[in-house]
């Protein structure tokens, strides 16, 4: 699945709390504990999901040949944390034309990963080498820390967290998430002029005498 640079630029503007929100899936959002590396992360992407072994990051070299350019790995490892990614695989992944890293398990060399602005977001960091001795899985639909998670999905990741929307989900979910946006906005607009969240949300049965 492809996405127009227009479709990734709105799904980036918008952001994954109101993509979330607006999309209604519940299974959409990755663990909470998955965080960018570096302030400021964000990327928006087809998935490219792919599993490794605990302690084990061959499946992520072989990926790296075969994703199409633009695609944002999505890689299960059980939760093990391990340096599985660091700077030499940053600069494979540039080359390749990969747009980012979604792991469940660690990463290491964060001053190099910081300083190419290169977005990973990862559930921990760790100083730990891996071995090259599996690939469960490489390209193959998976479930990415109970998130459902097939290739061509859309992956959408910021500081807030780390959003897979399927992609029979995609022009619903950025069409009402611009929806909600303008909302909101309108609503910002409100504030500053005076009115109260209670006036604008109808909650003003709730204000107390």
């Amino acid at each position: 699945m492809t996405y127009s640079t227009e479709q990734l630029a709105q799904a980036r503007k918008l952001g994954t709390s109101t993509l979330f929100e607006a999309s209604g899936l519940t299974t959409s959002a990755a663990d909470v504990a998955i965080r960018p590396v570096w302030a400021g992360a964000s990327v928006a992407g087809p998935a490219y999901p792919l599993e490794c072994s605990p302690g084990d990051n061959l499946a992520i070299h072989i990926a790296m040949e075969k994703a199409p350019r633009g695609s944002i790995l999505i890689i299960s490892t059980g939760g093990f944390v391990a340096g599985y990614w660091g700077e030499v695989l940053t600069v494979a992944a540039e080359a390749a034309g990969i747009a980012g890293l979604v792991i469940d398990g660690g990463v290491r060399d964060i001053a190099a990963l910081t300083a190419r602005r290169f977005a990973v977001f990862s559930r921990g960091i760790s100083m730990r080498g891996t071995i090259k001795a599996s690939a469960p899985s490489v390209g193959q639909p998976i479930s990415f820390t109970g998130t459902p998670v097939a290739m061509g999905d859309l992956v959408v990741a910021d500081d807030d967290g780390v959003l897979v929307i399927p992609v029979a989900h995609v022009e619903h979910t950025l069409a009402q998430g611009q929806i909600r946006a303008d909302k909101e906005a309108k609503m910002m607009e409100a504030l500053t002029q005076g009115k109260s969240t209670l006036q604008l949300m109808n909650l003003a049965s709730w204000r107390q005498a």
